[in-house]
């Protein structure tokens, strides 16, 4: 899962770092933390089209895993599930809070490396990067979940499923219908549907 940084052998599961952090581990907590808050965090980014946003929900997604770790059951989720659960509902609360969408924000400049030395091209993907960032932003937000989620976090259908709370048939039908829209957004803006899948699969965004 793109993002997520993955236990080598001999660190501690997730669920075992859950269990200790019910008990007021801090250690456990804090490697939780750093383990798996660039996922939280690019959703919420994509999600609201904020920096900002981003970064209080990823507060509000932690103060819920620090305050709830009892609860979790690893035999029904992985933990990445329940940390899309958490910060799909955080993200949810903050835009109806705003009452519309965060104004997108960021130059893009973070998320995608130059490919080269010439500076014309980086100054066009950087552009490029930001018009898929806003035509995602712009999408309704049962469309726009499932893109972010299973195209540019590469979260399996089942998965997606889980968090948000349907069937994978309607994934799978969202996520057609989402990729359509996009594809329509990004040719309005210019940009081919080669485009925007290229810069789906090689932007972190």
């Amino acid at each position: 899962m793109r993002g997520a940084q993955r236990a080598t052998a001999g660190d501690p599961a997730d669920a075992d770092l859950m269990r200790r952090t019910a008990q007021g581990d801090r250690d456990a907590f804090a490697l939780l933390y750093r383990r798996h808050h660039a996922i939280v965090y690019r959703f919420a980014r994509l999600m609201t089209g904020s920096i900002s946003a981003a970064e209080d929900i990823v507060q509000e997604v932690f103060l819920v895993v620090m305050r709830d770790a009892g609860r979790y059951d690893a035999t029904r989720a992985a933990l990445t599930t329940y940390l899309y659960g958490v910060a799909r509902h955080q993200t949810r609360r903050r835009l109806a809070r705003d009452r519309h969408f965060v104004a997108f924000d960021g130059d893009g400049s973070e998320a995608c490396p130059p490919v080269d030395d010439d500076p014309a091209a980086m100054i066009e993907r950087r552009e490029s990067v930001q018009q898929l960032r806003r035509a995602i932003v712009s999408l309704p937000r049962k469309y726009r979940e499932v893109i972010v989620l299973c195209d540019l976090q590469d979260v399996t259908y089942a998965d997606a499923a889980a968090v948000l709370g349907c069937a994978i048939g309607t994934i799978r039908s969202r996520l057609y219908r989402a990729r359509h829209l996009l594809g329509q957004k990004m040719a309005g803006a210019g940009a081919s549907d080669e485009d925007r899948q290229r810069l789906a699969m090689r932007c972190a965004v």
